[in-house]
């Protein structure tokens, strides 16, 4: 028998964990949330939960149904460093959004517009599953990194909802190729490039 208090191994116990992760997740944030927090609230022990879903990462990625590994995706767009990170990470992103993974992600952030629960898991997903990652696998300076991170979401968030959220014409339909020449260099010049007035 299981011991008391505790939620047998079935879906009812793969729900209630995801829940508690939802709710950790939106009100600690990601590097603050815990699985042991998070095995508590569900009423399930630690081991239980890393049984379903692994490491941290992988629950906040069933928590919010992505359909990719941001983490393999991300480390090959840093793998060749600096030079030339604007033009893949743009490739890469288009590529993840224009195929069926863009659907949920699509949804995410529609929600995001209307629901604070819904902002706040996408900001925690941006900052780190994607950035975040970005920034540890790259030679920035580290009083630079938070800026230049949060400066290429600004461009990658705009473009998500140009392209696919409100569907602007003709961004809405421009090839690949177009929004990589044309997006690439700004992503570079805001990881890579001068930061001219940023205050020393």
């Amino acid at each position: 028998m299981p011991r008391t208090g505790r939620r047998p191994g079935n879906q009812d116990t793969r729900e209630a964990i995801l829940a508690a992760a939802r709710q950790a997740f939106a009100e600690r944030g990601y590097d603050k949330a815990s699985i042991r927090q998070i095995a508590t609230s569900a009423g399930v022990d630690p081991a239980l939960v890393h049984h379903y879903f692994g490491a941290k990462d992988q629950l906040f990625l069933a928590a919010i149904e992505a359909t990719i590994d941001p983490g393999k995706a991300i480390g090959e767009v840093v793998s060749g460093g600096l030079d030339g990170i604007g033009e893949r990470l743009v490739r890469t992103f288009v590529t993840v959004w224009d195929s069926p993974a863009g659907t949920p992600a699509a949804a995410l952030i529609r929600s995001a517009v209307s629901h604070d629960w819904s902002a706040r898991m996408l900001r925690e997903f941006i900052t780190s599953q994607i950035l975040g990652r970005v920034v540890c696998n790259l030679d920035l300076d580290p009083k630079e990194a938070p800026l230049r991170a949060s400066l290429v979401a600004s461009q990658l968030m705009g473009l998500i909802m140009a392209r696919y959220i409100i569907k602007l014409e003709p961004l809405a339909s421009a090839s690949r190729e177009t929004l990589v020449a044309t997006v690439a260099p700004t992503i570079q010049r805001y990881l890579a490039g001068p930061l001219d007035g940023l205050d020393q």
